[in-house]
């Protein structure tokens, strides 16, 4: 190998060498801190286990804090403090459980937050269970997002078309690991876009 070529192979090696230094720094940004509350109402344990899937797919994203509580159980402090809101419900005559709904009613009547949409701009996401495939789990997922979408929120899917849903009947294999699946989609991506979209306000 002559002198030149010699040189011009240690220069493109020291170059190359640079860049794999440089390159990893460059690609990670920083985690940003998120706050996602997750919030059900379950009486046979199916929309619980959900719950549990869907906290645990939304804290293996770097800076999520994740809150999981029942309906009746969230403040509006927890509601003013996150940054997304995943809300699951079992289906009951093709809607959300009325105790669902009242959560819902509590963001005007109880804890004051629709008159100045203090919930503006928050991430949303919706989970449901229903006993037979087609009983309404879609109509009760949008049911979910239209309250969301009314107080200015910003809806993300994940595990599904609309969000995460199980089939819980006698005949179903209930909440198994294809569910739970679904669930953790569905957390990771609610705290995946809150990142983004909090990082982005920073700019």
């Amino acid at each position: 190998m002559n002198k030149r070529k010699f040189l011009e192979t240690a220069g493109a090696a020291s170059a190359a060498a640079v860049l794999l230094a440089v390159k990893p720094t460059q690609a990670q940004a920083p985690a940003v801190g998120v706050n996602v509350l997750v919030v059900y109402h379950s009486v046979t344990g199916n929309t619980e286990k959900m719950a549990h899937g869907i906290t645990e797919g939304a804290r293996s994203v770097a800076g999520a804090n994740v809150v999981l509580k029942r309906v009746g159980e969230v403040v509006a402090d927890d509601l003013l403090a996150s940054d997304a809101v995943i809300v699951g419900s079992p289906v009951y005559f093709a809607s959300m459980s009325g105790e669902v709904k009242t959560f819902f009613d509590n963001w005007s009547l109880k804890f004051g937050l629709f008159r100045e949409l203090k919930m503006r701009n928050k991430v949303g996401g919706a989970f449901v269970t229903g006993a037979a495939i087609s009983n309404g789990k879609e109509v009760t997922m949008q049911a979910i997002h239209a309250a969301m979408l009314v107080n200015q929120m910003s809806i993300v899917s994940g595990g599904g078309a609309f969000g995460a849903s199980a089939t819980t009947g006698p005949d179903s294999p209930g909440i198994d690991e294809k569910a739970l699946e679904s669930a953790r989609a569905l957390g990771k991506r609610v705290a995946e876009f809150t990142a983004v979209t909090k990082r982005g306000s920073r700019t």
